[in-house]
């Protein structure tokens, strides 16, 4: 495993200018005022079995470390290393680290009428995947329905602005029920991007344009109800660069002791600019998800369930892709958890195929 050049860099730059004019007569020290370190790892037992072969192995599923340098009210930085275990080539079995965010953000109280609206502009937020990574936290699990099917990523190079609407939510609801983009009326994103997510080169001079919107139509008697809306236009990341669209239509209700989430997908093509005829034309692809989640009394653990069908042309069937995802989980250290869960996924990919899996996983955040 080889030291982080960008973790280097950020302590480079930590020092203010009395720090530096400290460098010419003695040690060095950096300023730390602003500065946080998390963490984020996904850790499991999973016993696979698939038509093609069964397997069982512990496994380093994901690991995240973020370093953040606030300056001040308006400028801060980011950067986030992505820890996995490399599955292909020479190197397989290594940990890789590459870089998943990396971006300078600025932030603003207000701006017309966008309440705290930012611009992040580097290795950046996508506008989609983190807000629903704040409604179902079972990421440890797997990765999000659109995610799943090659659809979308959570990261890319570009520009993305945001912004909550109206003022904050309640303090009680932050605190109970979810501080996540807590707009009294929704929240807003949209940006610019090479399209490939954070994994791949730029494989075209096209770029995509991703956006999302939420609405809060009842903050008062209904605080934890949102409608979503989140699409994108634009080439699939290869050389032919194939038409590539989305629309997706979310609704989620968030309180104390439930968690529902409904999606509705339809679009044309997909990320990787595979999903093609013999003409290379892109063909259309839909789906659905429906996932909830219960808390049992006073006690941390919360089962939940998920149940994912995605249909594409590429395929002459009904369906391609039908699955269902049930676990408990218990919470502990606030964001951290253990779960045990059963992964099912049916699929025609041309042939019919069944997919199992159960594991016991670990989520660590600090």
């Amino acid at each position: 495993m080889r030291f982080s050049v960008p973790v280097l860099i950020i302590f480079m730059i930590l020092g203010n200018q009395n720090a530096y004019s400290q460098l010419e007569t003695s040690k060095w020290v950096p300023d730390t005022d602003g500065l946080d370190f998390s963490g984020q790892w996904f850790f499991a037992y999973s016993d696979e079995r698939t038509p093609q072969e069964n397997s069982n192995e512990f496994l380093l599923k994901r690991g995240y470390v973020t370093v953040l340098k606030r300056f001040d009210k308006t400028f801060s930085i980011r950067v986030t290393q992505d820890i996995a275990v490399d599955h292909d080539g020479d190197g397989m079995g290594d940990i890789e680290i590459r870089l998943k965010y990396g971006y300078l953000r600025i932030r603003q109280p207000r701006f017309l009428v966008f309440h705290k609206p930012f611009i992040e502009f580097g290795l950046v937020h996508r506008p989609w995947l983190d807000f629903e990574q704040k409604i179902n936290r079972y990421r440890v699990q797997g990765r999000m329905f659109l995610e799943r099917y090659g659809i979308l990523r959570s990261a890319d190079y570009g520009v993305m602005a945001g912004a909550l609407l109206g003022g904050d939510m309640h303090p009680d609801y932050q605190k109970n029920v979810s501080k996540n983009y807590p707009g009294k009326y929704g929240s807003i994103a949209l940006g610019l991007f090479n399209g490939g997510g954070y994994e791949e080169v730029e494989n075209n001079n096209d770029k995509l344009i991703e956006g999302r919107i939420s609405i809060r139509p009842l903050p008062e008697t209904l605080p934890g109800l949102q409608i979503s809306y989140a699409g994108a236009i634009g080439k699939g990341n290869t050389e032919l660069a194939p038409d590539f669209n989305f629309h997706n239509l979310f609704l989620s209700l968030e309180t104390r002791k439930i968690i529902l989430a409904a999606q509705r997908y339809s679009g044309l093509g997909s990320l990787q600019g595979t999903v093609l005829d013999e003409n290379n034309k892109s063909l259309k692809q839909d789906g659905y998800s429906i996932f909830g989640e219960l808390s049992i009394g006073q006690t941390r653990f919360k089962p939940f369930v998920r149940h994912d069908f995605f249909h594409s042309d590429l395929y002459s069937h009904k369906w391609s892709n039908k699955g269902w995802i049930a676990g408990l989980a218990y919470h502990f250290l606030n964001k951290s958890k253990v779960l045990i869960d059963y992964d099912y996924l049916e699929t025609r990919e041309p042939d019919f195929e069944i997919h199992r899996v159960f594991e016991i996983a670990l989520e660590f955040a600090y």
